[in-house]
């Protein structure tokens, strides 16, 4: 298996992590909810029911979210990751290495580029390194899109501002 099916394997297993746990919250909160109505004697027993249920829909819309990525990223892996040149432009399916610099220093990340899993970090094989997923509606994503190897833009995070720079498209 090639690293990134690897990845794309390990952004499915956090998926059907998110759906399970989203599935079971949900689950309990509509048990709860219930059991408050049942007890319900007074109006702040109504009050807690409310809330319980609304923590149910907000269960139940994460849940439903999870899903309808999962099978963005399925119906995207179906189609083949598609190979880069170090000379081609950043595009989804692109593992790109990036360097980061700011005040502070420097630093390097591999970022995989997808159309779903922002922020999700994907152990490498065999637990070798790892990865950070970024989307194209991501502020890195934007930049990167469409970026080569030696590009360099500004995009200012949580209040600093950091230089990226693509090291390798691949």
């Amino acid at each position: 298996m090639d690293v990134k099916s690897h990845f794309i394997e390990e952004l499915k297993q956090v998926y059907r992590d998110r759906i399970a746990s989203a599935g079971r919250a949900e689950s309990e909160a509509a048990a709860e909810a219930d059991q408050v109505h049942a007890d319900a004697r007074q109006r702040e027993d109504a009050k807690s029911a409310a809330m319980l249920g609304r923590l149910e829909s907000g269960h139940r819309r994460r849940r439903r979210q999870a899903v309808a990525e999962m099978e963005s990223l399925l119906e995207f892996a179906e189609k083949g990751l598609r190979r880069f040149a170090a000379a081609d432009r950043v595009d989804l399916g692109a593992l790109v290495d990036v360097r980061i610099e700011d005040d502070g220093g420097e630093e390097e990340r591999t970022l995989f580029f997808l159309p779903v899993g922002a922020g999700a970090e994907l152990a490498g094989p065999g637990g070798d390194g790892w990865v950070q997923v970024v989307t194209p509606r991501s502020p890195v994503g934007k930049a990167l899109l469409r970026a080569r190897a030696g590009d360099s833009f500004e995009i200012v995070i949580d209040g600093r501002d950091r230089e990226w720079t693509v090291v390798d498209v691949g």
